[in-house]
């Protein structure tokens, strides 16, 4: 009779999960943590890895034998940690930033240490409840009626992303609208947006079944700042009914991905109100600075939409992911989206007096995401999170003064948040293709030094230079340090 193998794993001795051990290792990874966030200026922002570095330098199987965390944390700083483009780092001014916090990482130990999956309230009656209170807080923050908020007649739910908040607002319309129409008519349904709107609201649009053709995007100027005409809008809707067709959803944007351009809501209201047409707000970067009664005008209207949403992560340092979805009709979206399979019925649910939030989304697991900006508000409280935000914004003026002082560079959209949209225009004279190739060039310099991340966009045919002064860790130093650098290269291309 054979025996066992004596490399062969004791399964009686493995425990996934042994407090002490756990214990252990927690605390050498938040050391390397720690130690990541202390060290982080001393990477390339944009890694400088090339595609497929990364299968050339691990093994093509999984390990039959566990690994020390030691040898896995030394592999994650030989391996990992140079294919990241480091979000983190006080230099990056791409994108939008992805704001973290002592408070939300502690926050989201928390949720992965309960581990809840929260679809309906008796499945855990703390994270349901704790998300509704959250919801109101933010809420009451922003301002919004009570027609937005548990307390009152709305309320909110934390999606993942604004893709999924859109997705679920516009399926709530389409179905409310097809009630009173007919299903025959789905082609005949028409959304609207403007041209600066973000590339998922096309790709919402498309999973809800709205015909690509029935898509408008509506052109915007530069000299309007690139916000949304209500005129434009009026017409592009009075065309649509004349051609038999039906107005359903319109989605305005605060703070646009290009440039911040802010849609003005109660212009735009008139003509959804009048046409029955949903109307959602964007708000994912810009939403937030409206804690602050400095920019609270921008959701001036608020009162006259169906749903906003916002991305905390953008700048309320949640951490990705979380956007707050808010609805003044809760019931419509979970007309739509509700499910009731035998297996999750209880006596709560059934009595309709709790909020089961899987009928508010696409999904049914949902995470204990609320604890994140519980610990934010709780820790850091109003005014902190408000100081963050204008400090922000401090900065990003400084920068533009910056770009303002140099003749050689001009600001091309004014600035209203912590985004300066510039570009090198050393001579009025020289033609509009030699002048995107020279920052096209000057882009790709600054990028490949490691020492700054900046990106670009196109609005209105002109290239343009984004600066987003957001991340957690960034100071005036690193805005300063970042247009010294953008100086040099400008410097050598020109000279």
């Amino acid at each position: 009779m054979g025996r066992l193998d004596s490399n062969f794993p004791d399964p009686c001795h493995f425990n996934p999960l042994d407090p002490e051990e756990f214990r252990k290792q927690a605390h050498e990874m938040v050391d390397f943590i720690a130690d990541y966030y202390q060290k982080i200026e001393t990477y390339p922002v944009l890694s400088q890895v090339k595609p497929g570095y990364l299968r050339t330098d691990l093994p093509e199987n999984a390990p039959y034998l566990p690994e020390p965390l030691e040898t896995i944390l030394k592999d994650v700083q030989n391996q990992i940690i140079p294919g990241m483009t480091h979000w983190l780092s006080p230099n990056f001014f791409a994108f939008f930033p992805s704001t973290v916090s002592t408070a939300a990482f502690l926050g989201e130990m928390l949720c992965t240490c309960f581990n809840s999956v929260g679809f309906n309230w008796l499945a855990s009656p703390a994270s349901t409840e704790l998300e509704m209170i959250v919801m109101d807080w933010l809420a009451n923050m922003l301002k919004l009626p009570k027609s937005f908020m548990f307390q009152g007649t709305g309320g909110g739910i934390i999606q993942n992303t604004t893709s999924e908040a859109i997705l679920v607002t516009l399926i709530a319309a389409r179905d409310k609208a097809l009630d009173v129409l007919g299903f025959d008519n789905m082609r005949k349904l028409v959304v609207y947006a403007s041209d600066q709107t973000h590339s998922t609201f096309a790709k919402a649009c498309k999973l809800a079944g709205i015909s690509p053709r029935n898509i408008r995007s509506i052109p915007t100027t530069l000299d309007t700042a690139f916000s949304l005409s209500a005129l434009h809008l009026r017409k592009a809707v009075e065309d649509d009914v004349a051609a038999g067709l039906f107005p359903l959803y319109l989605c305005v944007n605060v703070g646009t991905t290009s440039t911040t351009a802010v849609d003005s809501i109660g212009p735009l209201a008139d003509v959804a109100n009048e046409h029955g047409i949903w109307l959602h707000v964007d708000a994912a970067y810009a939403g937030s600075a409206c804690i602050c009664p400095e920019f609270r005008h921008h959701l001036d209207g608020i009162e006259r939409v169906d749903s906003l949403s916002l991305s905390p992560h953008k700048w309320l340092l949640s951490f990705l992911d979380c956007c707050c979805l808010w609805v003044q009709k809760p019931s419509l979206v979970v007309k739509t989206l509700s499910t009731n399979p035998e297996y999750l019925r209880n006596e709560q649910s059934e009595s309709e007096s709790v909020v089961d939030f899987k009928d508010w989304q696409v999904g049914t697991g949902r995470r204990f995401k609320s604890l994140r900006l519980w610990l934010i508000f709780r820790s850091y409280g109003i005014v902190n999170i408000q100081n963050h935000i204008r400090s922000d914004v401090r900065m990003a003026k400084m920068f533009e003064g910056f770009v303002s002082s140099d003749p050689r560079f001009e600001i091309v959209v004014p600035r209203e948040f912590g985004l300066v949209c510039f570009r090198l225009k050393p001579d009025e004279n020289i033609g509009s293709d030699y002048t995107e190739m020279l920052n096209r060039k000057l882009l790709e310099w600054v990028n490949s030094t490691g020492r700054v991340y900046m990106t670009h966009t196109i609005v209105g045919g002109i290239y343009i230079l984004r600066f987003a002064v957001g991340a957690t860790l960034t100071e005036d130093r690193h805005v300063v340090a970042a247009w010294n650098l953008i100086k040099e290269g400008a410097d050598a291309l020109l000279f």
